[in-house]
């Protein structure tokens, strides 16, 4: 079958042909300065043939830079990610830890008196049982704790320990129904015994009369009577006044100042001499040995008389 190339010159004579036209070009070129524009037009001939020719190669590397691009971006928005979720966790942890702060501060600015000694415990357990409210804090013996210890938190007195182990102790709440507090009302010192009525944000004020001086909205402090809370701590504010004729006393329902639902710092107090009730009763027993051991000191100097 004949082709096309089989018409003509040979191969071998075309080569040399054209190498002995692009010489003479060259040359012509090189020496010719007539050639200058007729260059500019072929370059400005063959640029979109260039362009044409380049274009699969911009288009491969477009497409390789986006898609490294598209894999970097997706990469540090994983990093982003995850360090926005390790930050939002670092300021979860911050924002519990500035509000434990704020208790602590507010703790410590409770309105105590400054001769007192205190320390600060922290909630540890609360009683299941519904009919009792305790709780257990995580200060015991070895701290210097002792029995009918009074307790408060920022916003008034909690209540009194009950039990001391070696390193915790349990602590009886104001609303336990087996509480009572002396307590005398801010406005006009009249004295109340206030107990708890089994539930977190009610006590009430017993033997009442019809006719005293009580009203919606007056505070209750604890009166100092009794020994075991110091006087002008806040118990609570008269939430409601009911005179029942027909009942002897008036019912009358105090909110508890501190928020006994919501326990988790407790600030310790100490008598004013600083040491527990039982310490007294120890110091009065040591003395009345002494007086007997001088009592028979005596009997046996007069006997050797």
């Amino acid at each position: 079958m004949d082709t096309i190339f089989t018409r003509g010159p040979s191969l071998n004579n075309r080569l040399a042909l054209a190498i002995v036209l692009s010489a003479l070009l060259i040359f012509v070129d090189h020496k010719v300065e007539g050639f200058k524009s007729t260059r500019v037009y072929l370059n400005s001939f063959m640029s979109p043939l260039q362009y044409l020719a380049n274009l699969p190669r911009l288009m491969l590397s477009e497409s390789a830079q986006r898609l490294t691009s598209h894999e970097d971006l997706l990469e540090e928005n994983d990093k982003l990610t995850n360090q926005l979720l390790l930050m939002s966790e670092k300021l979860q942890r911050f924002d519990a830890l500035s509000q434990e702060n704020k208790q602590l501060r507010h703790l410590l600015d409770a309105p105590v008196r400054n001769d007192l000694r205190k320390m600060v415990a922290e909630l540890m357990a609360v009683d299941k049982n519904p009919y009792s409210q305790q709780v257990v804090i995580n200060k015991g013996a070895i701290d210097g704790v002792y029995l009918s210890q009074p307790i408060i938190d920022e916003k008034g007195i909690v209540g009194q320990v009950m039990e001391v182990g070696t390193t915790n102790s349990r602590v009886l709440l104001l609303a336990d129904v087996t509480h009572a507090i002396p307590v005398r009302s801010q406005r006009n010192d009249i004295r109340f015994i206030a107990t708890g009525s089994g539930g977190l944000n009610e006590l009430y004020l017993e033997h009442v009369p019809h006719s005293v001086d009580i009203k919606s909205g007056d505070v209750m402090i604890s009166s100092g009577l009794g020994k075991i809370f110091p006087e002008g701590y806040p118990v609570g504010t008269v939430k409601e006044v009911r005179r029942d004729e027909s009942r002897p006393f008036s019912i009358v329902t105090v909110t508890p100042m501190a928020k006994l639902d919501r326990l988790k710092y407790l600030l310790l107090l100490w008598s004013d001499e600083g040491k527990p009730i039982d310490s007294d009763v120890d110091s009065e027993s040591d003395a009345d040995n002494e007086d007997e051991s001088n009592t028979v000191s005596n009997e046996e100097a007069e006997g050797d008389s």
